[in-house]
């Protein structure tokens, strides 16, 4: 039993949906008890009151750092670890240039390894604690993930990309074996430790019909599972989709049509939708994962965050390593920031370490186990050093508040504003 202290901070509410003032609870000097046996949150609350209860407990004094939740990446690619801030191309382009021919690597065992244990490293030390990836079509891809996520006991969720067209020979499945693999993936990780399987076809241009109709057939099967894929995240994808699915009514509607949209499909980038789109992903309950700094890298689009969360959309937040330009969320959320500024909206603070916290937990069905700072939770925290370089010092000393605080390090911050990373209660 270990108590943590510091300050500490944890929503109670959407901000979004109330006064981001009011949607959560700081303490200047609080205190966390987190057991690292069952690897949950005991209690949040006053130092010397919880020094009193858990007399034999381990005291940590973080000092002035803050202790949050464990940021929760909802979209990631960690066999573009390699390849991250690739130069100068679009989405189609980008994914002949750089990613086919790096995720062709990872047929190898040993390699695949090699990039996952890279992809936690680095996650870990800029505080992420959960993430949500897309593999490569190769099994041993699937092995290597969860095989490392489980050796340091995280909470991993992942899949088997499945593309059976419209890729280079030695990264397509077909319908059959995407089906029968991903299964066989599934049967053998869901549920197992902290890992939880996502049904993965790439995007509805690489895979045929009949593949898509596979995967909402497998999906059916698994309702409990996850589905991630990616939707309207450049105009040229877009017109590619029309002419692939000419009876369809629009992009959204491929999935749809094959039974891969509902609670729990997992909607990568959804920058560029229709009225109609926009309100049967709702309907649906799907949930749309922004991926800023992936967006502007690659010149995709603005998301449209106060307007999809006005409509009551289910948004979580993304790196989208490679095609995001950082590993680090306090640059995705500085990232969002900043799309939101271009299309007329200041984020407050409150809203984007919500973003990366508690509203990615919810978006992938975790927000009753992952995201927040109260007992029962999971105790995976991240403990962010509020003055960790000249420039934020100098800026947050100024401060009026908790979110005038906040803000430097959100905007620039990187791992050096990570004071340490827990996952299950275990400092890493």
């Amino acid at each position: 039993m270990k108590i943590l202290l510091g300050q500490t901070l944890s929503f109670v509410a959407d901000p979004f949906a109330v006064d981001p003032t009011a949607s959560a609870l700081w303490d200047r000097r609080g205190a966390v008890v987190v057991d690292e046996t069952t690897g949950h949150i005991v209690e949040v609350g006053q130092p010397d009151a919880l020094k009193r209860n858990f007399p034999d407990a381990e005291v940590v004094d973080h000092g002035d750092a803050m202790i949050l939740p464990g940021f929760i990446d909802a979209h990631v690619h960690y066999p573009q670890t390699g390849i991250i801030a690739s130069w100068g191309k679009r989405l189609i382009d980008w994914l002949n240039s750089y990613t086919f021919p790096e995720e062709a690597r990872f047929h190898d065992a040993a390699y695949a390894r090699e990039i996952a244990s890279r992809f936690f490293d680095l996650a870990l030390s800029h505080g992420t604690t959960t993430s949500v990836s897309f593999c490569t079509i190769h099994p041993e891809s699937v092995e290597a993930y969860f095989q490392e996520a489980g050796k340091r006991g995280l909470r991993a969720l992942g899949g088997k990309t499945c593309m059976d067209r419209n890729a280079p020979d030695t990264l397509r499945d077909t319908a059959q074996s995407a089906y029968d693999a991903s299964k066989d993936l599934l049967s053998r990780w869901h549920g197992k430790d902290r890992l939880s399987y996502v049904v993965t076809p790439r995007f509805a241009p690489t895979s045929t019909p009949e593949q898509l109709e596979a995967m909402g057939a497998l999906w059916a099967e698994h309702p409990d599972c996850l589905m991630q894929t990616h939707l309207s995240e450049q105009t040229e994808e877009i017109d590619w989709v029309k002419e692939l699915f000419p009876n369809a009514r629009d992009y959204t509607d491929v999935y749809d049509h094959f039974g891969l949209l509902g609670p729990g499909a997992l909607m990568g980038h959804a920058i560029h939708l229709s009225d109609r789109e926009r309100a049967r992903l709702a309907e649906a309950g799907a949930s749309l994962i922004h991926c800023p700094t992936s967006n502007t890298f690659i010149g995709s689009g603005l998301f449209d965050m106060a307007g999809l969360k006005g409509e009551g959309q289910v948004v979580g937040l993304a790196t989208d390593t490679g095609g995001g330009s950082s590993f680090s969320m306090l640059r995705t959320m500085a990232a969002a920031y900043e799309v939101s500024q271009l299309r007329g909206t200041a984020l407050h603070p409150a809203q984007l370490l919500w973003l990366a916290t508690c509203g990615s937990a919810q978006s992938i069905g975790l927000g009753d186990r992952i995201g927040t700072l109260a007992r029962g939770y999971d105790a995976d925290l991240v403990v962010l050093d509020l003055a960790s370089t000249e420039a934020i010092s100098q800026r947050a000393v100024r401060a009026e508040d908790i979110w005038e605080q906040v803000f430097p390090t959100i905007m620039m911050g990187d791992d050096r504003a990570v004071h340490a990373t827990y996952v299950a209660g275990r400092r890493v």
